[in-house]
């Protein structure tokens, strides 16, 4: 049974700081490709950051680039997201994804951020 389980999520005040986590399990980590997704209330999803399946590739949404860093760890199958220099604007639910061209997709059920004072 595929399941990605996101964590981290909370509460924190503009210019603080948290780590989200996805757990990986079903299904053959190391192939996939990573993404963190979120959405805001009454917004469209949108793209935050991908990692490649080996950790080559990364890319950042032009609204977080040098503040928030895409990592994994495959031996733990496990992807992360660094989010620093947190703003009221990233207030959104964070949802992780797994991609393989050939073999589809899967999402995780989503954390909440909150960035408020």
């Amino acid at each position: 049974q595929v399941q990605l389980v996101e964590s981290g999520g909370g509460l924190v005040q503009p210019g603080g700081s948290l780590r989200l986590s996805c757990a990986a399990s079903g299904f053959t980590f190391n192939n996939y490709n990573m993404y963190w997704y979120r959405q805001a209330p009454g917004k469209e999803r949108e793209f935050v950051a991908t990692i490649s399946s080996v950790g080559g590739r990364i890319n950042y949404a032009d609204s977080v680039k040098g503040r928030f860093t895409i990592s994994r760890d495959n031996a733990k199958n496990t992807v992360y997201l660094q989010m620093n220099n947190l703003k009221a604007e990233d207030t959104a639910v964070y949802y992780c994804k797994a991609e393989n061209i050939w073999r589809g997709s899967y999402w995780g059920q989503g954390t909440q951020v909150t960035v408020s004072s």
